[in-house]
């Protein structure tokens, strides 16, 4: 079963990205603007945040797999909506109803991963659930950019096959052992972000570097299908969906590797990268260049993932036993609002300019974002 439900949380992901190579024909279908576009995205951001702090702790209450079941019919209604809709309160509605699945997947199924695995798989469990959440977040763009590219009904097909994905999922979870141990008297609380005044000089540049990095998941997962066909001239949909995928690959090998490097250089190293990164992302753009653009993502993607992963570490390390939870849920919310409101900022800046001016604005935002988180370290290593 352990297996079964690392495969449930890689559909869940899965379903939270497959609207990204599709919002061209969205913009074209529904005549969105380009900063519609990114509201409706950012959307999605709305519904994780919101179950972070709601469910957060229900899984140890409420036990595994209830909330694995609760998550999977949020993701059920989200497939249904973008089913049935096709205006955009239904895509608003579909998007924030996949974050909501997203966010209580993103606590509770790594824990049920990790528990669940046996005693030969436990020291790669937690990496498993990562390559899990972010493999998942990136064969959502792939899956949904093949079927458009080379399938009929584009705006329908990837969702019926992530219906019926969930749906055997859901048996998959039902047969699953329980891991956690329920109290008798359950108490659903909301966890509020919280960092305690000890822990802020760590969480402040893990805090800014995890930012940026999701910063430019949301560039991706948002405006890639835009920058591809206005600005590079591509629009096949699955070679969009791939270069998100690469991205999210990029991110899950910078989590694995960056354990290789010195614990002190790990954070600076992912800021470096993700400087890097956009430098050439914003060079794909003024050159219209299909080559940086994928190497920018790659580059960028395993700065974000070294980074992520550092920062967690490092927070985590920092906080006191009794507060990790709080903290750590502060980070998420943290890194998760990256994922909304840089976002929607590139859209009206697109929108009131251009999209080739708005892109490298954000490129140049990140960077300076990554800069500064690498600033703060050297500064606090000096004193």
């Amino acid at each position: 079963m352990f297996m079964a439900v690392a495969a449930t949380f890689v559909v869940t992901m899965m379903g939270t990205t497959l609207p990204t190579p599709l919002y061209p024909i969205y913009q074209q279908t529904l005549g969105f603007s380009e900063l519609l576009i990114t509201v409706i995205f950012a959307a999605y951001a709305v519904g994780v945040i919101g179950a972070l702090l709601v469910t957060g702790s229900w899984s140890d209450q409420l036990g595994r797999r209830p909330l694995l079941a609760i998550g999977l019919l949020f993701s059920a209604a989200s497939a249904l909506a973008f089913l049935y809709g096709g205006g955009l309160t239904a895509l608003l509605v579909g998007r924030v109803l996949s974050g909501i699945s997203a966010g209580i997947f993103t606590g509770t199924a790594t824990v049920a991963v990790v528990e669940l695995a046996p005693p030969a798989w436990r020291g790669q469990a937690t990496f498993i659930a990562t390559a899990a959440n972010m493999g998942g977040l990136g064969l959502g763009p792939l899956v949904a950019g093949v079927l458009a590219e080379y399938l009929p009904a584009p705006l329908t097909l990837c969702f019926v096959i992530d219906l019926l994905l969930v749906l055997l999922m859901g048996i998959a979870v039902w047969r699953a052992p329980e891991t956690a141990r329920r109290p008798d008297r359950p108490r659903l609380a909301v966890r509020w972000p919280g960092v305690p005044r000890e822990v802020a000089g760590v969480f402040v540049p893990a805090a800014i570097a995890g930012f940026a990095g999701f910063a430019v998941l949301g560039l991706f997962t948002a405006i890639a299908p835009a920058f591809m066909g206005d600005v590079l001239h591509y629009n096949n949909h699955a070679l969009t969906g791939a270069v998100v995928f690469l991205v999210f690959v990029a991110s899950t090998a910078g989590q694995l590797g960056q354990g290789r490097l010195p614990r002190a250089s790990r954070l600076p190293v992912g800021c470096g990268l993700l400087i890097i990164g956009m430098v050439l992302v914003g060079a794909a753009v003024i050159l219209s260049s299909l080559l940086f653009l994928v190497s920018g993502g790659i580059v960028a993607g395993i700065g974000q993932g070294v980074a992520f992963r550092a920062g967690m570490g490092e927070v985590t390390a920092a906080s006191p036993e009794s507060r990790r939870a709080e903290v750590a849920s502060t980070f998420f919310v943290i890194v998760y609002i990256a994922l909304s409101i840089p976002v929607v900022g590139l859209g009206v800046t697109a929108q009131l300019t251009s999209l080739p001016v708005a892109g490298v604005s954000f490129a140049a935002g990140v960077a300076l974002l990554a800069l500064t988180s690498m600033l703060i370290l050297l500064l606090r290593r000096r004193s």
